[in-house]
């Protein structure tokens, strides 16, 4: 029996070669890219969770408020609830502490720039399950001026000397004797470092107040729950102890501490704090794939269920002769699944050498790096036999019952060769299919129209033919010297017109938060948070930042050593409308007080995803943060005004590294998972579209063949072919235009709902979706015209002719 269910299950594939093609390959590319998806998808959800106790590892997050607003949220916040914490509760078995850093490590002759330089404490790399290549993990960062060193670290000082013992310098400051070598972080872990420092050292540098402040953020608290605790009730436990302890200091000044506790699991796609340890992934972006993933998966078998019930008035007359000669229904209905499970292995063989060539592309499309080794992996044979059996049972399921249904008498008698048999079904999930093209569609166009707004939208500051210099880590005593000749030498260079230093450039986020800055003679109350940027007199001029009110920095001006000057959104926080009112008004900033000597226009520091930030500008000549470089327009003489500014660089910033990048590439760097994720959708929206349209092209091929008698007698009688034309393809627009008018408000509703994401985003207008829907109008209108346009021209005597 099963012999002949092969038999039977060939001859059908290879005697309608067409069908058999759409089937097999439109299934294979559904498959296909699901697996890929899902992988995808995989890898995102494992992060930290290989972890051996990542259940019970929480990090403690920080909301910051003023005057009953939220000022910021830290990832790490402030450097003693950890310790306090611990202390106070004995459900934390443990205690990780970090403190993320960067600075010029130094062995023998070899300086590198690190920037995955941490302080952390003893307790770090047990309860992150690290193993130790040479040394102890335990131990390894207990003392003073310790150091651990992951594999890539190791072999990049020291090669192939063992490690243990050597002395590595960080800012020819302080020295570190290399206790442990550590495997790398993975790559699915939100806390990659390169060079740990023990915490000890960074207490005895800073004193012990670093154990108990609450006032300095910055620093991150992972604890480790003993088994049972409820981390719920730990959490409000949490915040009564802070309003126990710090209540009358936190009213007195306007300002709450909230704290949560964060699943180690849920931190890399669902947290955007201040000062994360990396750019963590966007979840609803990822679960927007998976979406998609069943939308072509779906589209695949709902094509094969179409052809499947269409081609049934053609297979009626095999089922009434099988019944006649003794088949019972569930050996047709074990045959037409047998039939479906053929197909869908040609599928999944197919599927799997798609993979193979196209695992590359999938991965410079979405930046990631997926490997062959994911065939290898349980989760991948688990996904793929999980759309192989489904699919299968799914796809062969209706239109085996529905064929091994037919009576025989009616079958042999012709009685169903009008019928209309499956035709609402059939409609009914072309509705389907095309709303999903609808959605992915209009989704595929929002997301590029979004991205390139923010691509071309004014920032507020001209960052074009910027070289951007970090500045020096290693400095002593003549630093101001240096970088004022610095700066004269750079500005000799042909090819140079700016030289600016400041403390942050655009395109990061803002890392001297203040709080507790008031107008002088104001309640303690009326105290806000402003994220401070240091700059330089020629600051302003270099990234034509433009005043509003009031004067920039000046030479001649001894006393603005005690002036700033704020942004729009900072003096409308301090409660002034306009510039003009904000002019010389005094602040009380951490002790000290300021004058207001100017306003400048609201620039995009981050991305457009977020609001503008109050700022306030601090004249800090010396600031050793970046040095901004205006060239010339002629981008041929930059490779030599890049050497010329190094050699300067080299020459009064010795055993610096010289270490750059265009301003340009930095802002554009904040865009890039956006874009990865507009590649990723338009291709898989591509690619679902594709699969509905070949359904479509099978469904029309299948239905015009059914009606080449009807159209022949049509032509006889005189019918014109436009009149034909318009006949045919009827039956398809309606359920495609009903697709339409169903999916335009589920549409709107999703793309609203994800434009929220963004601070600055265009608006949702009707020409949004008219231009999509016309697009896939249009390509449905094609794909069905090149099999009715066929018939609608074929010489009638031939099609009254067949039978």
């Amino acid at each position: 029996m099963i012999k002949n269910f092969f038999l039977i299950a060939f001859r059908n594939i290879f005697k309608h070669k067409v069908f058999s093609f759409i089937n097999i390959f439109g299934l294979a590319i559904g498959i296909a890219a699901s697996l890929l998806i899902f992988q995808y998808v995989r890898f995102e959800l494992s992060y930290d969770r290989f972890e051996a106790n990542s259940d019970r590892i929480y990090r403690i997050q920080l909301d910051r408020y003023n005057q009953g607003k939220l000022s910021t949220q830290w990832a790490a916040g402030a450097a003693g609830i950890g310790p306090i914490v611990k202390d106070a509760f004995p459900e934390v078995e443990s205690l990780a502490r970090l403190r993320p850093t960067n600075g010029i490590v130094a062995y023998k002759n070899l300086e590198f720039r690190e920037e995955k330089l941490f302080f952390a404490n003893d307790n770090f790399l047990p309860m992150f399950s690290y193993s130790a290549i040479e040394g102890s993990i335990h131990g390894a960062l207990a003392d003073v001026n310790t150091a651990v060193l992951t594999a890539t670290a190791a072999k990049k000082y020291f090669g192939n000397e063992n490690p243990l013992d050597k002395i590595i310098t960080v800012n020819k400051a302080a020295s570190y004797k290399i206790t442990a070598v550590v495997p790398d972080p993975p790559a699915n872990t939100h806390l990659k470092f390169s060079i740990l420092l023990s915490f000890a050292s960074f207490v005895a540098q800073r004193g012990p107040e670093v154990n108990t402040t609450i006032n300095w953020d910055g620093f991150f608290a992972y604890i480790l729950l003993r088994p049972g605790t409820n981390p719920k009730l730990l959490e409000k436990k949490i915040a009564a102890l802070v309003q126990t302890k710090w209540s009358d200091d936190m009213k007195k000044n306007g300002w709450n501490m909230v704290y949560h506790l964060q699943a180690l699991p849920d931190i890399h796609l669902t947290s955007h704090y201040m000062h994360e340890a990396e750019t963590n992934g966007d979840g609803k972006a990822v679960y927007f794939l998976l979406v998609i993933a069943m939308f072509i998966i779906g589209i695949a078998w709902i094509n094969y269920i179409n052809l499947a019930t269409a081609r049934s008035i053609h297979r009626a007359k095999e089922t009434g002769i099988r019944k006649t000669l003794g088949s019972l229904r569930w050996q047709l209905i074990v045959q037409f699944l047998f039939e479906s499970l053929l197909i869908n292995t040609l599928a999944v063989i197919l599927a799997f050498l798609l993979i193979l060539v196209c695992l590359p592309a999938f991965n410079a499309v979405a930046g990631k790096s997926l490997s062959l080794a994911l065939l290898a992996t349980g989760g991948f044979w688990t996904n793929l036999a999980i759309l192989f059996i489904f699919g299968t049972i799914l796809s062969g399921f209706y239109p085996a019952f529905v064929l091994s249904s037919f009576k025989p008498i009616s079958v042999l008698k012709g009685k169903l060769a009008a019928t209309t048999h499956g035709a609402l079904l059939r409609q009914s999930l072309v509705v389907i299919q095309f709303m999903a093209s609808v959605l992915l569609m209009v989704g595929t166009f929002t997301v590029y129209r979004q991205l390139h707004f923010m691509q071309h939208q004014d920032l507020g500051v001209k960052t074009a033919q910027t070289l951007v210099v970090k500045g020096p880590r290693v400095l002593d005593s003549t630093y101001d010297n240096q970088l004022s000749n610095f700066r004269t030498e750079v500005l000799r260079i042909p090819g140079v017109s700016e030289v600016a230093a400041s403390t942050q450039v655009p395109g990061e986020k803002v890392d001297w938060n203040a709080g507790g800055i008031r107008l002088v003679g104001a309640d303690e109350t009326e105290s806000r948070q402003y994220r401070v940027i240091g700059i330089d007199y020629d600051f302003l001029d270099a990234y034509g930042l433009k005043l509003l009110a009031g004067r920039n920095f000046s030479h001649e001006m001894s006393t603005d050593t005690a002036a700033v000057l704020f942004n729009e959104a900072a003096i409308e926080q301090l409660g002034y409308r306009t510039p003009q009112e904000a002019l010389d008004k005094r602040i009380e900033f951490w002790g000290k007080q300021y004058t207001i000597v100017g306003v400048v226009t609201n620039h995009h520091q981050e991305s457009l995803r977020e609001a503008y930030d109050a700022h306030i500008f601090r004249l800090i000549p010396d600031a050793e943060g970046y040095y901004s470089i205006k060239l010339s327009r002629n981008s041929d003489t930059w490779t030599n005004t890049i050497a010329s500014v190094k050699q300067q660089y080299k020459a009064f910033f010795p055993n610096n590294p010289f270490d750059y990048f265009f301003l340009d590439d930095h802002i554009a760097e904040q865009y890039k998972a956006d874009q990865q994720f507009g590649q990723t959708f338009s291709l898989f929206a591509g690619l679902a579209i594709f699969v509905s349209c070949l359904g479509l092209l099978g469904l029309a091929s299948f239905v015009t063949s059914q009606r080449t008698k009807e159209i022949g007698i049509r032509k006889v009688m005189g019918a014109p072919v436009p009149s034909i034309l318009v006949l045919l393809t009827r039956d398809f627009l309606r359920p495609i235009l009903l697709a339409f008018l169903l999916a335009t408000p589920i549409t709107w509703y999703v793309l609203g709902k994800w434009l929220e994401n963004y601070a600055f985003r265009i608006p949702l207008t009707p020409w949004l979706f008219l231009g999509p829907i016309a697009l896939i109008l249009v390509v449905a209108l094609l794909t069905i015209t090149t099999q009715t346009l066929g018939a609608a021209t074929a010489n009638p005597v031939k099609s009254l002719r067949t039978d």
